[in-house]
């Protein structure tokens, strides 16, 4: 488990194919002071294990399944990765729950400047958009943000929901720009996105039930 907080930005070293996925080096001399074999940290928002390190860099392997689900894929020898070591249950909750399992790629749309901060906004398959809401929170590229605003669903019945339009935005300070990888993102580029467990596993949970805990007056109760 993880908060979405970042300690520490990390430098792809070296990438090697392994024949049924990748083993991925990253230099990261500021977060291996007390670095153990088989703990979890989470490079661009997902979750991976250390398979060795040293006290400059440590190595991960990588599967077939998390290159799909991910943009770990597309990173290249010298690539900037935000990184985060698994929360211990003594740590402060600075963020939000992060699982480090990466639900989707999304895509940004725009960047816009808003006085001193930028507003982002990245598009999705609309069927994410049950997990969003109007200051929840979502994960990008490993890093906890509010969400600002979300929406542009369409209903067109010539196209699958899968190609729908979804979109949502942040609202990015100076301070998040600095110390992550997301003040270098530029529009087009692919971001990992994890939503809110919590409205996972509410969705879940109601979906199904929905129509049996509504009043007579078909107004929710929930």
């Amino acid at each position: 488990m993880f908060s979405g907080i970042v300690e520490a930005v990390g430098t792809i070293e070296k990438i090697e194919d392994t024949g049924g996925g990748i083993r991925m080096r990253v230099k990261a001399p500021s977060i291996l002071t007390d670095a153990q074999m088989g703990e979890s940290i989470a490079v661009c928002g997902t979750c991976l294990t250390v398979v060795e390190y040293s006290n400059e860099w440590f190595d991960v392997e990588i599967t077939q399944e998390t290159l799909r689900c991910t943009t770990l894929g597309g990173l290249k020898t010298g690539h900037k990765v935000n990184l985060e070591k698994a929360l211990k249950l003594s740590d402060r909750l600075g963020g939000h729950m992060v699982t480090g399992h990466v639900d989707t790629v999304g895509r940004i749309s725009e960047i816009k400047e808003d006085g001193f901060s930028k507003l982002m906004k990245f598009n999705l398959e609309s069927k994410w958009s049950s997990f969003f809401v109007k200051k929840g929170s979502v994960t990008v590229e490993g890093v906890s943000l509010t969400v600002a605003d979300c929406g542009g669903l369409t209903n067109n019945s010539s196209s699958s929901d899968s190609q729908n339009e979804f979109w949502f935005t942040v609202a990015l300070i100076p301070h998040t720009m600095d110390v992550t990888t997301i003040g270098a993102l530029n529009v087009g580029d692919p971001v990992n996105v994890e939503t809110d467990v919590i409205a996972r596993y509410v969705v879940r949970l109601v979906g199904e039930s929905y129509l049996e805990n509504l009043n007579k007056e078909r107004e929710s109760v929930l």
